[in-house]
């Protein structure tokens, strides 16, 4: 029905507001004009003034330090964090039950388009148990091996876990990482085995595998189905009565750890913190441990899971803060804030992100250079994880090269680009870091140490510089069905593995431990896994340093002359494979011309594999309607050198989507 909720002036006319609803109204009143009297006025600021009261109700002081309880759910990809989340989201009121709640604190959208958490997201809870009201503050972790980064970060900010496991599946590799990730930070585990409504679901054979692989007694287990909310109420309890406090004083000067941030246009930097000591509150003078920069608190407060403000923040407690840090650079991942003239020792903070892949990035139109270079700062301040570099090309112009800790990784960092600061840019193909050890002082001297690192396939130093190269490799941890075992060993094998362990986890599952080249899995290994094992396999993997290897590089050429931005490493028994793959790639992608142009892929001098794009042909012979055929020949003959010397004076240029097209496709290997 529509109702009259305000008045105001037109050209000199009173109009009247109308509003269908009770919603439209409340987003009416705010704008009232005080043409009809000074009551609506007064009526519409006492509503915004309690709605500024309601928001800033919740008194952090009432909840002692026995009674708060941090922890993060961990688990490996589709086991159903996000949903456990929503469940105890709504089972603490913190939101409404509605069918409805779906990934909650997966904010993203690309997070919501493939299903699975990039970002962990903090939410507190307000649970009153026993008479008791407690403070749970959850953090929701992401599961792939891409994203561990983010769970060893925000494994800081607790003191305890839920494992979460699935009663179809079972343990899977990035559960056996993450309960490791958990035991060396010195962590409560508590197993929950969830999809226990699923039809094949075996939640006694998961017991079995979790008392085997990392002796917790199967009783210590909670049975729930998260998606229909069965046993959940188990698992807060669970929380309450096995998760310790955290371990602060209250009275002790601030000490507060940045284990998080986003970047807002408006406010600035949003920084998410954990406090390990102290109180800080509104107006505060706090000082950054890294920067030494001073910055006045302008807002604190709890993440439910929206942002609501609070007058404090108390030791032992996790929320947000915003201190008007309006640069990118300023709000370091690992930092400590501590008040002015109150110094503390800087907390450990955290181990540095290790970029397993580089890939180099280019607007797709140089104009665009500055929009992408504000985009690129903005959405690494939101993923610390990502390393840049400065880079630029003949073919592609400035641009940057990035460290990423894997393809999906790089995926979804290209995706939130588009999506949320609608960017467009060019990817090339991934590539990993390798070493080289210098052979002679006067390089050493040059470089300024002795073991240098390429990330960049075109400053690979010549054999006769260095005395070995050095190939990054990854400890795998593969867990597939035991039918499938042959063909995965025959796969990595392929990869240049070697075999580390083998353990049978129960009557039909196995567990190997691989040492893989980072170069052999980087790109399609993942997919090749899943589809030989009809998508049971799970594979993660960590970092296990250098090894030697027989490193070369491999230049393409367009009629002698050398492609850049096409330059790959490879291993020396695979790189004809590589070549003629990129050349048959190369001579699909390239126009022809009046001219034929040699596509050449070379070790050194040597050529190693080659393709030929074939010149247009002019008929010349269209006017010799008769007569002898040493006219045609002299026809011929006189075609034949002009593109000769065409080819020697004419410029190939390699249009932009040729490139695309050959560097965002990896050959089959």
């Amino acid at each position: 029905m529509w109702t009259p909720v305000g008045w105001g002036r037109w050209h000199g006319r009173a109009l009247t507001v109308w509003a269908t609803s009770a919603a439209h109204r409340g987003l009416l009143e705010p704008r009232l004009t005080p043409s009809r009297g000074a009551a609506a006025k007064s009526r519409t600021a006492d509503r915004l003034y309690s709605s500024a009261d309601r928001k800033e109700k919740i008194d952090m002081s009432r909840f002692s330090v026995e009674n708060i309880r941090n922890f993060s759910i961990i688990a490996h990809v589709d086991h159903g964090k996000s949903t456990l989340a929503d469940r105890l989201l709504e089972l603490t009121g913190t939101i409404d039950k509605t069918k409805n709640n779906k990934q909650v604190l997966d904010k993203l959208q690309v997070e919501r388009e493939r299903g699975i958490t990039v970002k962990a997201q903090t939410a507190s809870l307000f649970y009153n148990c026993e008479g008791k009201q407690y403070l749970l503050n959850l953090i929701d972790t992401p599961g792939h091996v891409d994203f561990s980064y983010e769970v060893s970060r925000s494994l800081s900010a607790c003191q305890g876990v839920l494992l979460v496991v699935d009663a179809n599946e079972g343990i899977q590799a990035q559960t056996v990482a993450n309960f490791f990730l958990a035991f060396e930070a010195q962590l409560l585990v508590i197993p929950v085995i969830n999809k226990i409504d699923l039809k094949n679901a075996d939640p006694a054979r998961v017991e079995k595998q979790i008392e085997k692989v990392f002796d917790i007694p199967s009783d210590e287990c909670i049975k729930i189905s998260a998606k229909l909310g069965t046993n959940v109420e188990r698992v807060l309890q669970a929380v309450i009565e096995r998760i310790p406090p955290p371990k602060v004083h209250r009275k002790n000067p601030l000490k507060a750890l940045v284990f998080d941030s986003t970047f807002d246009q408006y406010r600035g930097v949003i920084a998410n913190v954990a406090l390990f000591d102290g109180v800080v509150s509104k107006g505060d003078k706090i000082i950054s441990a890294h920067t030494k920069k001073t910055y006045e608190v302008n807002e604190v407060g709890v993440l439910n899971p929206n942002e609501q403000p609070t007058h404090k923040l108390y030791a032992g407690q996790v929320g947000y803060l915003i201190a008007g840090m309006k640069d990118v650079t300023e709000a370091q991942i690992g930092d400590t804030l501590y008040l002015h003239k109150q110094p503390v020792e800087p907390l450990p903070g955290f181990k540095s992100a290790k970029p397993m892949v580089f890939a180099g990035m280019y607007p797709i139109d140089q104009s665009e250079y500055n929009n992408l270079k504000s985009a690129v700062e903005k959405l690494t301040i939101n993923d610390s994880s990502v390393t840049v570099h400065r880079d630029s090309s003949l073919a592609l112009g400035a641009g940057w090269r990035l460290g990423f800790l894997g393809l999906l990784h790089m995926e979804v960092f290209n995706q939130r680009l588009e999506q949320e600061y609608n960017a467009s840019v060019i990817l090339t193909t991934p590539t990993v870091p390798y070493k080289a050890v210098l052979s002679s002082a006067k390089l050493i001297k040059e470089y300024r140490e002795k073991e240098i690192t390429i990330i960049n396939p075109a400053q690979f130093p010549d054999k006769s510089k260095v005395t070995e190269y050095l190939e990054p490799v990854i400890l795998g941890t593969i867990i597939t069905p035991d039918e499938y075992t042959g063909k995965v060993m025959m796969l990595c094998q392929a990869r240049r593995a070697v075999q580390k362990n083998m353990m049978y986890i129960d009557q039909n599952r196995v567990m190997l431990k691989y040492l893989f080249p980072l170069n052999e899995i980087v790109v399609d290994f993942y997919d090749s896994l899943k589809s030989l094992s009809s998508g049971y396999a799970s594979f993660d993997y960590e970092d296990a340093g250098y090894q030697t290897a027989d490193l070369v590089k491999m230049d393409i050429l367009l009629n002698g002359n050398l492609v850049e931005e096409l330059v790959t490493i490879v291993h020396k028994d695979k790189a004809h494979t590589v070549g003629k793959a990129i050349c048959e790639r190369l001579k699909e992608s390239l126009p022809r011309q009046l001219f034929e142009i040699a596509i050449q892929a070379a070790i050194g001098s040597k050529i190693i594999a080659r393709e030929t794009v074939k010149a247009y042909r002019k008929n010349v012979l269209a006017k010799c309607y008769g007569g002898d055929i040493t006219r045609k020949m002299k026809l011929l003959k006189r075609q034949a050198e002009g593109k000769k010397k065409l080819r020697k004076i004419g410029n190939i240029e390699v249009p932009k989507d040729a490139f695309i097209k050959v560097l965002r496709t990896q050959p089959d290997k």
